[in-house]
């Protein structure tokens, strides 16, 4: 994508490259609200039309500005992604305000799609059995997943939303380091 795509098609020169009145620190702020994901600096810098040394200044003023607000918002810094997300500390009030409306099995087919990050509905089916489908409809319907047409074939690739790492705040190289079960575990799926 080249910087002078349109927004409608989705490249990074959107409405936000303007400036709109705002000082830079509140465009990287609506940035980072409206994209709801962790960000490099580089994708700051390029949704936001300006250069990386401009984008890490707004940040760094940014963050010392929540560092300092009585607010229930933060910047937070994942390696070297920054996100705008609830304070952590709470994360309990989240839970009571917010209860994800899931059934057991469906989380544990939405487990299962978290620990391989990206699978194909077929495999899944295979691995949790027929009632997966049951799940699955579940969980698009709740937006925890993204489901794509495979290329090459008749199955679906199935990934985690957007959603599902708001929910459970859990980053994509934390998934990644978590241990998978062996492959000849005598669990039947539920």
């Amino acid at each position: 994508m080249s910087s002078g795509s349109s927004p409608r098609e989705g490249g990074p020169s959107t409405p936000l490259s303007t400036n709109f009145g705002l000082s830079l620190p509140a465009r990287i702020e609506a940035i980072l609200y409206l994209k709801g994901r962790p960000l490099s600096l580089a994708e700051l810098a390029d949704i936001a039309g300006i250069d990386r040394s401009q984008a890490e200044l707004a940040l760094i003023t940014l963050m010392a500005d929540y560092a300092h607000r009585d607010t229930a918002l933060e910047i937070h810094q994942e390696g070297a992604r920054y996100s705008l997300q609830l304070r952590s500390s709470l994360a309990d009030l989240v839970q009571d305000l917010l209860p994800v409306d899931l059934s057991t099995a469906a989380l544990r087919t939405l487990a299962t799609i978290a620990l391989k990050k990206r699978i194909l509905q077929s495999d899944l089916v295979e691995l949790r059995g027929s009632g997966a489908y049951d799940h699955i409809k579940e969980l698009l319907a709740q937006d925890f997943i993204e489901r794509k047409r495979q290329s090459d074939g008749r199955s679906f690739w199935l990934s985690l939303s957007e959603k599902f790492h708001r929910t459970f705040a859990i980053r994509p190289e934390e998934v990644a380091k978590t241990p998978r079960p062996a492959p000849d575990r005598a669990d039947t799926p539920s």
